[in-house]
């Protein structure tokens, strides 16, 4: 903590100096007034420790115009003996407290003490009431980095509009966040919000969980069925992976957003639908497009507005709060008493690449409080590749006498897949996500290279 002290007399400078310096503070001094304004503009002070009777500028002319020029640090005045009235003047022009002359060093001491968690109080307030606001504008969704906070005050705007909106990013940046943030924002809010991944499900069964069926269209059709857009008829569909949607649906989607209207799998009957379609993907579309695995006409349909979430890497300032936040849920969830991480394990959080993003840092800390011994998460408490980062696993071997690069990028890739199963669990869904694969392109890897 830095003080600056400011007073005429060259001995009492030295003295508090040398005593508070022994304390731990970082310490100026200035000799009066107009060299304390100047000095406290140069090294912003926490603390500043003023005489009130001073040649040139007195203590209560510092004050007023130190206060003028926007400084902030706790103002504490000094005063000779039958200087109390200037003292309380002080203290109704801002300052904090004040010593009467002359003080022992423990009452000096004790005075920075009381100031010092005074000024941590308001800080940690301050922090607070910002994390408040933020957290109440955006509801769920934690934002400090400049680059989130824009994409969801953009997000906020979009809300009020009907147009459709295509949010882009890696997985686990949030982006099925953000579109329910902008549903909930919306006129639509009362109604449903229906969400489904395009990469998840099998070719032959996304039509019909999009689009309903009616019974006998099909082997197993045993009955009618409402597909997503029926049911969210008033409200807002969320199509995720929509990079992953076969060319054979993105026409038939094409023609939903064009005309308002949704055909049943095996029916005649066109039905009028009323829904707002919200959209993301992990994939560069512009390039899907250039390899005709993705129609250019629907591009032009789903992405009226994009919003680009960055990864994780990029708005590193957000973990400790998202940390914090996630402390508290799983805290609560789990029942167990978590009171927050130490300082070497937030260090490594910190210093971590997170490749999936938030969800992994959520996935991250729910594991951290389930194996925690103690109240707080430790170093210990954190996977292997967050403690020790660099491993064999970012060099892999060569295969001996083999210099296909085709067969070594086939076992670099059977690895990363056996690595994401095990970080998963064997939940092949989440596996997909980290490795940014489809769920089906995913099965048929597992399958080649003998993992299943």
């Amino acid at each position: 903590m830095k003080i600056l002290v400011i007073d005429d007399e060259p001995g009492l400078r030295q003295t508090v100096s040398m005593v508070l310096s022994e304390e731990g503070y970082q310490v100026n001094a200035a000799s009066d007034g107009e060299e304390g304004l100047v000095r406290a503009a140069e090294i912003e002070p926490d603390i500043i420790l003023c005489d009130v009777r001073m040649p040139r500028l007195p203590g209560i002319e510092f004050l007023e115009r130190y206060r003028a020029s926007g400084g902030a640090a706790l103002v504490i005045v000094m005063t000779a003996y039958g200087g109390t009235e200037l003292a309380i003047e002080a203290m109704k022009k801002g300052a904090y407290d004040y010593l009467p002359k002359p003080f022992a060093a423990d009452q000096l001491v004790l005075t920075l003490k009381k100031a010092q968690e005074r000024e941590a109080l308001r800080r940690e307030v301050r922090r607070l009431r910002t994390e408040v606001r933020a957290d109440r504008k955006f509801g769920e969704i934690i934002a400090r980095a400049p680059a989130m906070t824009r994409a969801l005050e953009t997000a906020s705007k979009v809300a009020r509009h009907p147009s459709p909106v295509l949010v882009t990013g890696e997985t686990g940046t949030g982006k099925e966040l953000v579109a329910r943030l902008i549903h909930r924002e919306s006129e639509r809010s009362d109604a449903p919000f229906l969400a489904i991944n395009c990469g998840a499900i099998p070719e032959n069964l996304l039509e019909s969980e999009l689009y309903g069926h009616v019974k006998g269209s099909f082997t197993g059709a045993d009955r009618d069925k409402v597909g997503i857009f029926e049911e969210a008829d008033g409200g807002t569909v969320f199509l995720d992976e929509i990079g992953d949607m076969p060319l054979s649906l993105q026409v038939k989607l094409l023609r939903t957003l064009q005309e308002g209207e949704v055909r049943r799998v095996g029916d005649a009957r066109t039905r009028t639908v009323d829904v707002r379609v919200l959209s993301a993907t992990n994939k560069n579309l512009e390039k899907e497009i250039k390899e005709e695995s993705f129609r250019r006409d629907l591009f032009y349909r789903l992405a009226v507005v994009i919003i680009h979430l960055a990864p994780l890497r990029q708005r590193k300032e957000e973990i400790p709060p998202l940390i914090r936040h996630f402390v508290d849920r799983y805290s609560e969830k789990l029942d167990v008493d978590i009171q927050g991480v130490d300082a070497d394990a937030m260090q490594l959080l910190q210093d971590y690449t997170w490749p999936g993003n938030v969800r992994e840092l959520e996935n991250t800390v729910e594991r951290a409080i389930v194996l925690a011994d103690g109240d707080r998460i430790t170093a210990a408490d954190l996977p292997e590749q967050i403690r020790s980062p660099v491993r064999a696993f970012d060099q892999p071997e060569l295969l001996e006498d083999e210099l296909s690069v085709k067969k070594h990028g086939a076992a670099l890739e059977r690895r990363l897949i056996k690595r994401a199963l095990e970080r998963t669990g064997g939940n092949k869904t989440r596996a997909a996500e980290l490795l940014e694969l489809s769920s089906r392109a995913l099965l048929y890897k597992i399958r080649d290279y003998g993992l299943d």
